[in-house]
């Protein structure tokens, strides 16, 4: 944790479990589709007064010791007892992470951070491919991931009971 607290600002990196993963800058079409997402979840959000979403790069620090992530975008209910939004980074476990692939990480979203997530108990985790525009939603139920759902260009959550285009 001290060698990612020392890493510059800006760096695409991670603390998973103690071992640092760096990242290479999101393709174009990446950040096309975390931005158009965002907005849409965000005026979902925002219309319904639920709650606060951020997109990478904050950091989300799940404790203090050896995890830090920086999701694609997060989502943080009034409802959550973890540390005020204003505060950055933020220490606490999200409701809800979205992770967009990348070719060149496919596993480390699929597997390592989904296994992470569900470990933190964030209730509710969409893997989303850019190249493909399938999504992948699981839900926290009794402490482990559950499929709820694979689509293509719509996500349906039920942390919200709404379905998300995009």
């Amino acid at each position: 944790m001290e060698v990612y607290k020392m890493l510059p600002e800006g760096t695409l990196a991670e603390l998973i479990n103690g071992q640092l993963y760096m990242s290479p800058s999101p393709s174009n079409k990446h950040q096309w589709l975390l931005i158009s997402m965002m907005r849409t979840i965000a005026d979902f959000i925002e219309a319904n007064s639920l709650g606060k979403i951020l997109i990478a790069p904050p950091d989300v620090y799940l404790d203090q010791e050896s995890n830090a992530v920086q999701p694609d975008i997060y989502f943080i209910s009034h409802t959550n007892s973890s540390q005020p939004l204003e505060e950055i980074p933020y220490h606490g476990v999200p409701d809800l992470i979205v992770e967009f692939l990348s070719p060149s990480n496919n596993t480390h979203d699929l597997v390592t951070k989904k296994e992470l997530y569900e470990k933190f108990g964030v209730k509710e985790y969409w893997i989303i491919d850019p190249s493909t525009k399938e999504s992948i939603v699981y839900k926290l139920e009794n402490n482990l991931y559950t499929l709820t759902g694979k689509e293509i260009a719509t996500v349906f959550s039920p942390l919200f009971n709404h379905s998300f285009s995009f």
